[in-house]
C-alpha cells in the first residue's frame, strides 16, 4: 500500500495524513487489488462557508484509475466523503472483475 500525499496552496499536516490513511487502509484491507492512492488536498475560494476545502484521491487498480474528489468546510469531512464514493466505486469494479 503506498499513499503519496499533494498539497496545493495548504500547509502539510501529519494529523490529516493520519487520519487520511487510517480511512484508506479499510479500502486497502477490502479491496486487495488497489495498488496505490494519490491523495490530493487544496483550497478554493467559494461563496459558501460549508465549501472550500477540497480532498481529491485517485486510486491505481487493475482497469481505468478511479477518482473522487469532495468538498467541505473541513479537510476531514472532504476525506471522508471521497473515501465513501470511492468504495461504491470499487464494490462496482470488484463486481465487475467477478464475472470474468
Amino acid at each position: 500500500m503506498t499513499i503519496n500525499y499533494e498539497y496545493n496552496g495548504v500547509s502539510a499536516s501529519d494529523s490529516l495524513e493520519a487520519y487520511t490513511e487510517e480511512k484508506l487502509t479499510t479500502l486497502f484491507e477490502h479491496y486487495d487489488f488497489v495498488i496505490r492512492a494519490d491523495v490530493f488536498f487544496k483550497t478554493e475560494n467559494t461563496s459558501s462557508d460549508e465549501t472550500g476545502m477540497i480532498c481529491g484521491i485517485r486510486l491505481s487498480a487493475p482497469g481505468p484509475r478511479l477518482f473522487a474528489e469532495a468538498s467541505h468546510d473541513t479537510f476531514k469531512e472532504s476525506v471522508s466523503e471521497t473515501v465513501r464514493e470511492l468504495n461504491k466505486q470499487l464494490k462496482k469494479r470488484k463486481d465487475k472483475m467477478k464475472t470474468f
